[in-house]
């Protein structure tokens, strides 16, 4: 090899790595378009403190996101996670608020409330072998409807110490980011160095040669429905914590749209069996960036929700095109 083979060695093994890092996240050049663009057009979109802003309204869409994806790389769904939302954050403020509980009691009491939920979908999703679309979609209305009934009004006033979960900072990081970094670096973990993460994909691609195989084809499915309603919940509790009041018919309101839009714009097939956490948190900086740029230019509401629906059809073709241009 000549000296300059041994020089361009290195630049050409970061290129082709390059390349094929985009190939494997299309979203990656769409992101960067964009913030060009959102500060090219507003000026402001990289200061710190918008970005820092980004990062804090994004956190609990991530918090969901992470195990959301998990449940969809499984072939399963879960689309009660908006009113599991609510009921988390309801139950936390109505234990802090109304009980004076310590904000650790009204912590795992949402929690509690979230792993119901979650139960319930596993249940039937996992062990009746129910439509996972059918049930949390019921579900969606269920949980709303039991919310507005235990709290028909509005809850606020949790105290300093709830304040603390949504408003406290970690080594000079907003704790909703520190939450959200966490879970995603749990998610990531969890899919490269354990088995159970590996089984995830097994029975996304196909459960019936997963269970031939000896995965437990439904206890794995069922314990990420019981992780993405507690997640939902915990998610519920940052938002109640940050805005010091919960409403029970308004809380959450769409948010599985916008989990769901964040998964598969991020690259999780919808049929399941593909996806990763790195395109997951690109999908939540995506969405969270886009809403914010919008509302920088001033854009209207209507638009900004056009966008957010044209952004969901873009994510299922990713995800429909991602495995094939990476390969």
């Amino acid at each position: 090899m000549t000296t300059a083979d041994r020089v361009l060695t290195r630049p050409r093994l970061l290129a082709t790595g390059g390349l094929s890092t985009v190939r494997r996240n299309p979203l990656l050049p769409v992101l960067v378009a964009m913030v060009l663009v959102f500060q090219l057009t507003t000026g402001s979109f990289l200061d710190p403190a918008n970005l820092g802003g980004i990062a804090t309204d994004a956190a609990t869409l991530a918090i969901v996101a992470v195990p959301l994806a998990l449940l969809v790389i499984s072939g399963y769904l879960d689309l009660s996670v908006g009113s599991t939302l609510a009921l988390g954050g309801l139950v936390a403020g109505w234990l802090a608020g109304q009980h004076h509980q310590p904000p650790a009691v009204a912590l795992l009491g949402a929690l509690a409330a979230g792993a119901v939920v979650g139960a319930v979908n596993g249940v039937l999703c996992c062990y009746f072998g129910l439509s996972a679309f059918i049930v949390t979609l019921g579900m969606l209305t269920a949980v709303r409807g039991l919310a507005q009934q235990l709290f028909p009004l509005p809850l606020s006033g949790f105290g300093s110490g709830f304040a603390w979960i949504g408003g406290a900072r970690i080594a000079g990081i907003a704790a909703p980011v520190v939450i959200a970094a966490v879970v995603l670096a749990a998610g990531a973990l969890f899919l490269a160095f354990t088995p159970a993460g590996r089984h995830v994909f097994a029975i996304g691609v196909n459960r019936e040669a997963a269970h031939l195989s000896g995965i437990q084809v439904r206890r794995t499915p069922f314990a990420l429905f019981v992780v993405t309603g507690v997640a939902a919940a915990l998610a519920g509790v940052v938002k109640a914590s940050v805005l010091d009041s919960v409403v029970a018919g308004t809380s959450g309101a769409g948010f599985e749209l916008a989990v769901l839009t964040a998964v598969l714009v991020g690259g999780v097939a919808l049929t399941g069996g593909s996806g990763s956490i790195l395109g997951v948190l690109l999908g939540v900086l995506f969405l969270g960036g886009l809403q914010n740029g919008l509302t920088l230019l001033n854009v209207p509401t209507f638009w900004q929700q056009m966008a957010q629906g044209v952004a969901l059809v873009a994510g299922a073709a990713l995800a429909y095109v991602a495995p094939r241009t990476g390969r």
